[in-house]
Parts: C-alpha cells; sequence; structure tokens
C-alpha cells in the first residue's frame, strides 16, 4: 500500500498547530493507534446525553471527544453490516447479503477481489489484533486479511441454524406448548420457546464479552511494547438478543420509571403486512414485559458500558491516552418495542437503523465535547482508517470521516443515506434512502413507504399514498435511483415481476 502524499501539516512536527474555525489541534507525530470497540445490536439512542439507560462512560467519551448524532448501517443484519465495515462496500459489491453461517446464506463470504482495510494497514507494518465478532465469511477466518487472530468468534467454523435432523428429532421427541408462558417468554407453536429477556448467575467476569474484551487489552499491552502502531477491533456480542443480564444490572432500573418506547402503540396498519406478522408474534408480551424488556436490554446497554470503561481505563493506565483513536459503535440497533417489534432486520424503522458512535483522541480531536449531526455509514470506516494511518484512500463507497475530528463542517459531506437490505434468512429485498427530514422506503414485497421525518419523526405515519407527499415522493425516489447506480445496487430490474416502485431508473437518474 502507497504512502499518500502528506496533507498540510501531515505528517507534522510535533510543535506545530493546525488552525481551524473550532480551535486549535495539535497533530500528533505519527499515526495515532486505534482502538475500535463494536458491540452488536446496540441502540444509537441509548448512549444519548438525556437517554435514561445508564452509560456514563459513553457519557464521559462524549465530553472528551465527539459524539456522531447520525451514525447508520449498512444494512440492519450481522454479516452485510460488517463486511461493509470491513470492505468499505454496501452489500451489494461486497456480496454479503444475510447471515454466512447458515443453510440460508446467499453468499458464504465476500468478494474475495476486495481489500480489507486491515490489509493495508498490515502492509503499512502496524499491529492488528482481532477479538470478539468476525461473522462476515464462512470461507476466511480474520487471519487471512492480515489480522492476529487473538480471540475471534463467529468464525467461519460457526454455525447458527436449525438443521433439518435437529427438527426431526424435536418432533419426534414433542413440544410442550401447553404449559402456560413464563414472563418474558415467546411462545411460537411448532418452532419452540424462547425467552425474550431473562437474568443469567454470575457477574460481569462470567460473560464471554468479558473475556472478549479482556483478550483486547491484553493484546494491545503487547502492542504498547512495540515501536509501531495498532488497530484493535474488539466485537463484544451483548446487547444482542435475549437480553439476559447478571441481576446486578437489572436491578439498576425501576420497572416502574421504565416507559413503554414512545411509537409503541403504532398498530401499523398503513405499514406493511409482514411488519404486522412480525408484531403479531410479540403481541403475546403484556405491557409490563415490554417495559421489563426494555429495562432488560438497558442492563446490557449498562453491562456493555462497563466493558467500554476497561477499555478506557487501560488505554489511560498504559499511557496511550493521547495518541489513540478510541471509537466505540455498533453493527445495528434494536427495535426493543418500538413499533411493538423486537430485533432488526426488513422493518426499516430508526431503532434498528441508528447506530452509537463515540470518538475520542486528545491530539486528534478539536474542541472535544462537539456532537456532529452529519450522516455516517458503516461503509466510512474503511477510508477513516486509512486516512489516520496516513494512506492513500481505495474506491470505496464510503470517505473518510475524519475531518469532523478538525471542523463541524465538512464541505460536500453527503445529505442523504442509503441502506440496502438485500435479504435475511426469508430473502426479502427492501431498499430506502432518508435525508435530515424525510425517508423513503422502497418495498420488494409490499407497498412502500414515506415518512415525514420533520412532523413524524417517530415514523408512525406512512404517508406513500397521500397526494400532498407526491413531490416529496418522487424526490426521495430519484435520490434512492441515483444511490443504487452510486452503490452499483441489484434492484434496476427490468422484468415486468421485478419493476415494481412508482418509476424506475430511466426516470429517477434523468437530471
Amino acid at each position: 500500500m502507497r504512502r499518500a502524499a502528506p496533507p498540510p501539516g501531515w505528517p507534522p512536527n510535533p510543535k506545530s498547530e493546525i488552525q481551524n474555525p473550532l480551535g486549535v489541534l495539535v497533530m500528533p507525530s505519527r499515526p495515532p493507534n486505534i482502538f475500535v470497540f463494536m458491540s452488536d445490536q446496540e441502540q444509537a439512542q441509548v448512549v444519548n446525553p438525556e437517554h435514561p439507560c445508564l452509560t456514563p462512560v459513553a457519557d464521559k467519551l462524549a465530553r472528551e471527544g465527539l459524539l456522531f448524532r447520525r451514525c447508520y448501517t449498512t444494512s440492519a443484519h450481522s454479516c452485510p453490516a460488517r463486511a461493509t465495515y470491513f470492505t468499505g462496500f454496501y452489500p451489494s459489491v461486497a456480496k454479503v447479503y444475510n447471515n454466512v453461517c447458515n443453510a440460508q446464506k446467499i453468499s458464504g463470504t465476500y468478494d474475495p477481489a476486495l481489500t480489507h482495510f486491515s490489509q493495508c494497514l498490515r502492509e503499512a507494518d502496524w499491529n492488528l489484533g482481532i477479538t470478539g465478532k468476525w461473522h462476515c465469511s464462512d470461507t476466511e477466518d480474520p487471519g487471512e486479511r492480515g489480522w492476529d487472530e487473538v480471540y475471534p468468534t463467529a468464525t467461519k467454523a460457526a454455525h447458527m441454524g436449525v438443521h433439518w435432523e435437529q427438527w426431526t428429532a424435536l418432533a419426534e421427541k414433542g413440544f410442550d406448548f401447553d404449559t402456560p408462558r413464563s414472563p418474558g417468554e415467546i411462545v411460537n407453536p411448532g418452532y419452540g420457546r424462547h425467552l425474550a429477556y431473562g437474568v443469567r448467575p454470575g457477574g460481569i467476569e462470567d460473560t464471554d464479552d468479558y473475556k472478549v474484551v479482556t483478550r483486547a487489552i491484553e493484546a494491545m499491552e503487547r502492542y504498547a511494547r512495540e515501536d509501531k502502531p495498532f488497530l484493535i477491533h474488539c466485537g463484544p456480542t451483548n446487547p444482542h438478543d435475549p437480553y439476559v443480564v447478571p441481576q446486578n444490572y437489572v436491578d439498576r432500573y425501576n420497572l416502574a420509571d421504565v416507559p413503554l418506547p414512545p411509537n409503541y402503540r403504532d398498530n401499523l396498519r398503513d405499514k406493511p403486512r409482514l411488519y404486522q406478522r412480525q408484531a403479531q408474534l410479540w403481541a403475546q408480551l403484556s405491557e409490563d414485559e415490554v417495559r421489563d424488556s426494555v429495562r432488560h436490554y438497558w442492563a446490557d446497554c449498562s453491562l456493555v458500558d462497563e466493558l467500554r470503561g476497561m477499555v478506557y481505563d487501560a488505554v489511560d493506565a498504559l499511557g496511550l491516552r493521547d495518541n489513540t483513536v478510541l471509537i466505540f459503535t455498533s453493527d445495528h440497533g434494536d427495535y426493543v418495542g418500538a413499533h411493538g417489534l423486537y430485533c432488526k432486520g426488513v422493518p426499516a424503522f430508526d431503532e434498528a437503523m441508528r447506530l452509537p458512535l463515540i470518538v475520542r483522541w486528545p491530539e486528534g480531536i478539536a474542541d472535544p465535547g462537539r456532537e456532529v449531526d452529519e450522516f455516517v455509514t458503516l461503509a466510512d470506516f474503511h477510508a477513516t482508517f486509512l486516512e489516520l494511518a496516513g494512506l492513500d484512500p481505495l474506491p470505496t463507497h464510503g470517505q473518510s470521516f475524519a475531518p469532523f475530528f478538525r471542523s463541524g463542517e465538512v464541505e460536500g459531506w453527503p445529505q442523504e443515506y442509503y441502506n440496502q437490505m438485500g435479504s435475511v434468512e426469508l430473502w426479502y429485498t427492501q431498499r430506502f434512502v432518508q435525508t435530515k427530514y424525510a425517508k423513503y422506503v422502497f418495498n420488494g414485497f409490499d407497498f412502500d413507504e414515506l415518512y415525514d421525518l420533520d412532523a413524524d419523526p417517530l415514523e408512525m405515519v406512512n404517508r406513500i399514498d397521500d397526494p400532498a407527499y407526491e413531490c416529496l415522493k418522487n424526490d426521495m425516489l430519484k435520490r434512492l435511483w441515483k444511490q443504487a447506480r452510486r452503490t452499483e445496487d441489484l434492484i434496476g430490474i427490468r422484468y415486468h415481476t421485478c419493476a415494481l416502485a412508482p418509476f424506475g431508473p430511466v426516470i429517477g437518474l434523468a437530471e
């Protein structure tokens, strides 16, 4: 990987200062270390300072760095989201569309011709360590893309699903569907009983995520003794459903103080039938159980925040504070009762799409404590890491968000966001484009959706058939087609059974 021609002030003289509208930024004398903490299925909302979920470490990090308010996944499913993060490309090019660890996979791995950011950094003589969730290939493990496999999980040997032999054995044994369901339990006839939330014995030290984080810290301690930069990717699996956490975290929240999600009572009558069918499963939870599920989810997020604190303390204890970029994010969110739904996937609502993103870098962030209200996606991380390393960018679908470290405004930054749901295990097709004021959702399986986010930020009223919104609908659909073209998407299909949008790309791409 050829190093880029240095921009003004990079690599700098240690005494040099770069002026910017927000103050003075002192640049480091070498590329910074990078520590990425990527949780699994964590809502962006829970780390916002005004949110009642208790995340004191995230609050402290936001005061010391940057809080990005509009970070989004490119697909609300772990495998395609993580493939985008590692490659910089949307699923249409990365070629990961759904879970790669079961028989329903469309593609078992990313396009092998794509260059991961880890390969670029390894070629530039960085140390690279990965712990926790990989989950983007059934043919390659992270070591084949330049990583030290410190403690990776969800690797190519993983299987997530049920074989027909298992279903047959369970059918012969028989399921108990007659016993009344326990609090927090979901009974799905013919599929089984599943716990939505609950309590597990022991403490944080007894969780596998504690080992994931501990091993990452141990790797950082080793790398800190060497005279070269490092990037560590640490991927715990919490707060992924089911929300089962030690009792002491649940006890931090009084159930009487936990409200229902503000859009919980959405009857979904103006939404696709698929959303309604999903909500029917969760409707067996009483309102008290929904509130208790929220309490357990928040408890899980408090546990994750404590894990973040372990990383925070270790970085400072090792004397790495000033020149280490701490990045805390997730792969996608979770509905947690919003619109009467749970988990993630096809419903295109904000709770499963928006990600937490907090960055701390004392030597590299001007005016810490700022909030950034521009769109950032998982496709932008690849370019960001290469810029921080002083390397030439590669062509990807993203761009570096590092300029926000220096300024609150970046000229020419995208004012819309695109999402590709190429499939879950039942192979649905959904796309949406979003601006700060509207969202248009194309559903290949049902009618489309249009939300006026200024008037309806909770996405309660679908305006797709409202004549008053015809101009907005047409504008947003044109934006969607332009984003489909930009990301080399797969939905520009001419055949009669597939050409289902109100108008096609010939109109959408016209100036």
